[in-house]
């Protein structure tokens, strides 16, 4: 008969085994006379800063659910990973846990290739706040030279409000600024992000009456995907159909692909890219 293990079980199975794999000297700690490897119970529960009876019972699988703030503190206490602390929350909660913002960090060289890779489709990385921190050549071509601006300038919210050419491409400018400031609501408030967007926000609000009313309507949107239409000053209108995708191993990035809505307009973006549009 087979035996279920509950999580409560794997939970501490696996706190054990992050335990064993860590170095005490790394840590201040005497790595003398330990009978097992890595670090003591009564170490991490002081990294952690909880109760060294309660860590054990945590490991021991009777310690009931830990919440998700003493789960953060034995991830820091661990040293773990993104995905090793993610593993930890399924494990205790049953669930991910909340996107932690990161400042603009950039991409890999990896993720960048497979930017690039996407050609003639146009496509970028962008945070939680929607700052662009990666793009390949067919979005400079079709949407914005973001390489010609300051980091702190590549923002998608600062484009649709500030940028009076941002603003001409698009057909139907109203109902596209509405949908980025509800769909940036979102994703700002699931990283936790408030601190960081205020600056932005009080600027917006400061420099364009229509952002600012359009914030104060506090309506929320999902931007998963859809179809983007755009007037290109040297293509004329364009159709896009786009998508958005979470980054694995950061879900604080999402990666938008605008893929051409008919073989015509992939070939019109090819005529500029230099790369030729794939068959549909």
């Amino acid at each position: 008969m087979s035996q279920h293990i509950g999580s409560e079980t794997l939970l501490g199975t696996y706190l054990k085994d992050r335990r064993a794999k860590l170095d005490p000297a790394a840590f201040g700690f005497t790595p003398k006379r330990r009978r097992t490897p890595g670090l003591r119970r009564e170490e991490v529960a002081q990294r952690a800063s909880i109760s060294p009876t309660w860590y054990t019972w945590l490991e021991q699988g009777r310690g009931g659910a830990p919440s998700a703030d003493v789960l953060e503190r034995i991830a820091r206490a661990l040293m773990l990973t993104d995905v090793e602390r993610e593993h930890l929350f399924l494990l205790g909660l049953g669930r991910p846990p909340d996107v932690r913002y990161r400042k603009d960090e950039g991409v890999t060289p990896r993720l960048q290739r497979v930017l690039d890779a996407l050609e003639p489709c146009p496509a970028l990385i962008r945070t939680a706040i929607w700052n662009v921190v990666a793009w390949n050549r067919a979005a400079t071509v079709m949407l914005t030279d973001y390489g010609a601006l300051p980091p702190d300038q590549r923002n998608i919210l600062r484009f649709i409000f500030l940028d009076p050419k941002v603003r001409a491409a698009q057909y139907d400018w109203e109902n596209v600024a509405r949908f980025v400031v509800g769909a940036f609501r979102v994703d700002a408030a699931r990283a936790g992000a408030a601190a960081e967007v205020e600056p932005l926000v009080d600027e917006l609000c400061r420099r364009s009456p229509e952002f600012m009313a359009m914030w104060q309507d506090n309506d929320v949107r999902s931007h998963n995907e859809g179809v983007k239409h755009i007037r290109h000053a040297v293509l004329g209108p364009l159709a896009f159909e786009y998508s958005a995708f979470a980054v694995d191993g950061r879900p604080d990035l999402s990666m938008v692909v605008y893929n051409p809505a008919t073989p015509a307009d992939g070939e019109k973006i090819s005529s500029l890219t230099g790369k030729k549009a794939r068959k549909k």
